[in-house]
């Protein structure tokens, strides 16, 4: 039976994604305090457990059995409605209803917490979710961000009528959220867009199309329209939130006109909507619209980021395993140099993104608890992962598709579907370009440079008051901030606002890195070898003709514990 199994294709299904990555462990450990870590500790594990079978086993199905779009009843009446598979309504079930991902940083009560939990409890859970499953994300980060957008700048009586819905565990009650905001002349372009609000009879009214709407038939979307004589450009647009049906139980006056048929996310619908003369409400106040949807935009971003990290630890965990059990030219995949150099390469990229969008996971509590600086600290890094973490996620998942060989491109394995997902990742709210000018703008206007520059500062000296060698990174964040401070201040270097951001996003991980190495109760240099790799392969130059060692000693060995744990031996072992 062993033996059967052994020359069969490795497979990791039953794996315990959380169990069997001790990184995730004890950063869950780091990032959390000791409350909070011991609730959300058997939660993490469940989850894990989860990812390897049960939800893995619904994302395939659904991923092959995308929604439809029904308009009209056998009897010609007008029905429309959007025909999800059972095995997304199930995924819905564990997101929003088991795990309460949408509400548990709104309200209390979730896994019996006295409290709201911080957002690192939410992250890590999602990180783990995202998997398995990524086209339900889209909707669970969409409910989350629209809530606490609403909560922000909504009046009271918008959100008593609707906060509970939106934060319930209750499928049956549950209000489910979206945000409509792209158009066919507007979608980078958001000071474009052409739909109109009016007011009739004491209402407002909406009238307009809306190109890319993910979620169409959720409960209440949040839409960005310009007011008649409200003014052109961003200036003139107001924040709306829009009903799908009406307190009198009628269906609002906007259609769904079709669904789109995507590369990937195709679990999830996503579609086309037409606005004619749909009942709104406006949020916040009138001509500040585009201020206010960008706190929901960058919570969106974030969210991403935290997918698109959660993607690529899928591909490494993949990757490792099969090279832990799979031979060719009689030595294990994961003994053969080429494989380790691409393994180790996969990692390092992988892992900066997990300690960068944990890392402003803290950031993020401590902005929503007042803290001025650490506003601006989020301000930068939210665009810095958008642009950097979902962009990388394309590669590593690729290339963990690679390692699978044939098999990964067959559609019975996850590998083709993660890296479909992935190229989503770098689009959604915001493609490369746009947010990398983001960067820049944060820099130029909001002073967030300075900020973070002064934070990772921070960072490092706390790191090197514990014994870590911080000079080398240091030297590398100073070049990249100067760096990104002359572009984004020169208007005839616009074209290299990529690369100087990709700059600040390396040198900041190398520096979380080393700060998590510094604060780690167990495994004591592991970051630490990341963060070198990092400034070696990411922020140092280097010459292409040269010979090159293989990698070091340290790589290999954190290769070698990125899938370990009780969950990944036992399995192993199995093989």
């Amino acid at each position: 039976m062993t033996a059967q199994i052994h020359k069969n294709i490795p497979d990791s299904a039953g794996l315990n994604a959380y169990a069997a990555d001790t990184a995730l462990q004890e950063l869950a450990r780091l990032y959390l305090d000791d409350a909070n870590y011991e609730l959300a500790q058997p939660e993490l594990d469940r989850m894990g457990r989860l990812v390897g079978d049960r939800l893995e086993e619904l994302a395939l199905v659904a991923d092959k059995n995308p929604p439809t779009l029904q308009i009209r009843a056998r009897n010609g009446a007008d029905l429309e409605k959007i025909h999800k598979h059972p095995a997304y309504e199930e995924l819905e079930r564990y997101a929003f209803g088991e795990f309460g991902l949408a509400a548990m940083s709104h309200r209390a009560g979730v896994f019996g917490a006295e409290t709201k939990l911080p957002p690192m409890v939410k992250y890590a859970l999602v990180y783990l979710f995202v998997q398995a499953e990524f086209g339900l994300c889209c909707p669970l980060s969409m409910t989350d961000s629209l809530t606490r957008t609403l909560v922000k700048f909504g009046s009271k009586d918008l959100i008593d009528t609707y906060f509970n819905q939106l934060t319930s565990q209750d499928m049956d009650e549950l209000f489910q959220g979206s945000m409509f905001m792209t158009e066919q002349v507007a979608g980078s372009d958001v000071g474009a867009i052409e739909t109109i609000a009016r007011q009739e009879n004491g209402e407002w009214k909406l009238y307009g199309d809306k190109w890319f709407c993910s979620n169409p038939d959720a409960a209440l979307g949040m839409v960005l329209a310009r007011p008649e004589g409200g003014g052109d450009g961003t200036k003139g647009l107001s924040l709306f939130l829009l009903p799908r049906v009406l307190p009198d139980g009628r269906k609002n006056d906007y259609r769904i006109l079709r669904l789109k048929e995507k590369m990937g996310t195709k679990s999830m619908a996503s579609g086309e909507i037409v606005m004619e003369g749909a009942t709104a409400y406006i949020v916040g106040d009138p001509g500040q619209g585009f201020k206010q949807m960008t706190d929901m935009i960058n919570m969106s971003r974030l969210a991403n980021g935290v997918r698109s990290a959660g993607m690529m630890r899928r591909a490494v965990a993949e990757a490792v395993f099969i090279s832990k059990n799979r031979t060719a030219f009689g030595k294990r995949l994961i003994d053969l140099p080429l494989m380790r150099r691409q393994l180790a390469k996969m990692l390092v990229t992988t892992e900066q993104g997990r300690s960068m969008v944990f890392h402003t996971a803290k950031v993020l509590q401590a902005a929503d608890a007042g803290d001025a600086d650490m506003a601006k600290v989020l301000r930068i890094l939210t665009p810095l992962i958008k642009f950097r973490t979902c962009r990388d996620a394309r590669k590593v998942a690729g290339d963990g598709m690679e390692v699978r060989g044939g098999c990964g491109y067959i559609e019975e394995w996850s590998d083709a579907r993660v890296l479909r997902d992935a190229h989503l990742g770098s689009i959604w709210e915001g493609t490369s370009n746009i947010v990398a000018l983001d960067v820049a703008r944060a820099t130029r206007r909001e002073g967030a440079l300075g900020r973070l520059s002064a934070y990772v500062t921070d960072l490092l000296d706390q790191a090197q008051a514990k014994g870590r060698s911080v000079a080398a990174v240091r030297l590398a964040f100073a070049r990249a901030a100067a760096r990104m401070e002359k572009v984004a201040n020169d208007k005839q270097r616009e074209g290299e606002v990529r690369a100087a951001a990709s700059a600040v996003y390396n040198a900041t991980s190398a520096a979380v890195m080393l700060w998590e190495d510094a604060n780690l109760s167990a495994q004591p240099g592991d970051r630490a070898a990341l963060a070198q790799a990092v400034l070696d392969h990411k922020l140092s130059p280097r010459d292409p003709l040269a010979d090159e060692e293989d990698i070091s000693p340290e790589m290999v060995a954190l290769l070698n514990d990125a899938l370990s744990g009780e969950g990944a031996e036992l399995l192993l072992a199995a093989q």
